[in-house]
């Protein structure tokens, strides 16, 4: 089944997000002022920009407090950055995968393959001194959020959150999900037949990423301030529990691209 209309809205007076918030009760308190955004209902996916997941968990590193390894270093000479980022980068990924001026992509501990590991410093109050991490595990970021929300007011969601990562052989970013609970991210049509009887081969949907995608238009990615976009109309079929962002990781013995 597939969705004939789906409505991207975006939660508006959500306050800035401070380590040890209670991103629910927050959400909650803005959605009963902002008339626009409305009640919430089953069947809702609510997007979480990663960086008030990871605010609220306190995911910031001081850089002051990062002593430069003498691998950093020498990769900071060669891609023009602060050696603590890139230290920090080290820190946070399984595989360096690509060094160039101004360039510096690894393979996050997670398995995405991603500019700087995810981290970032963009919206992130203490400006240049401080650096944002990846949530410790997105999958269980997301799955606390559906948990409270249920707890709360007994509505079924699913959570996505969502971050943006370059691509190859395309320019600009895209949203992706990296963290996912209560949707299937990835849908898998192998096996069906095609509108001719055909039966297809190839064909995973990745339904996660798809819908963070829509969401970051809503989303922004500068100064809008609107980080949750409620998504309505996403087919039931889709919601169900699944083993999170993790499933849309290709293994690293089908990377195309070694």
């Amino acid at each position: 089944m597939s969705a004939r209309a789906l409505t991207f809205v975006a939660l508006e007076g959500l306050p800035e997000i401070h380590p040890g918030d209670d991103l629910v009760s927050l959400m909650l308190d803005a959605a009963q002022r902002d008339a626009g955004f409305g009640v919430l209902n089953d069947g809702d996916v609510i997007v979480l920009a990663q960086k008030i997941v990871s605010k609220s968990e306190d995911r910031f590193v001081a850089l002051a407090s990062v002593e430069p390894s003498a691998e950093a270093q020498v990769l900071a000479t060669t891609c023009r950055k602060d050696p603590r980022l890139v230290e920090l980068v080290l820190r946070e990924s399984s595989e360096i995968v690509r060094v160039a001026p101004n360039v510096l992509i690894a393979r996050h501990r997670l398995g995405f393959v991603v500019a700087n590991a995810a981290i970032d410093q963009s919206n992130v109050p203490g400006g240049e001194a401080r650096a944002l991490l990846l949530p410790l595990d997105p999958d269980a970021s997301a799955r606390r959020v559906v948990d409270a929300v249920y707890e709360r007011i007994g509505v079924r969601v699913a959570v996505l959150i969502a971050d943006s990562f370059g691509r190859p052989w395309r320019q600009g970013v895209c949203g992706v999900c990296v963290g996912c609970a209560g949707l299937e991210s990835l849908v898998d049509l192998r096996g069906q037949a095609d509108r001719e009887g055909r039966s297809l081969q190839v064909t995973q949907l990745a339904i996660a990423d798809q819908l963070c995608a829509g969401a970051s238009i809503v989303l922004g990615e500068a100064s809008e301030g609107t980080p949750l976009v409620r998504v309505r109309g996403v087919p039931a079929s889709y919601l169900r529990t699944s083993r999170g962002a993790r499933e849309l990781v290709r293994p690293i013995g089908e990377d195309l691209f070694r």
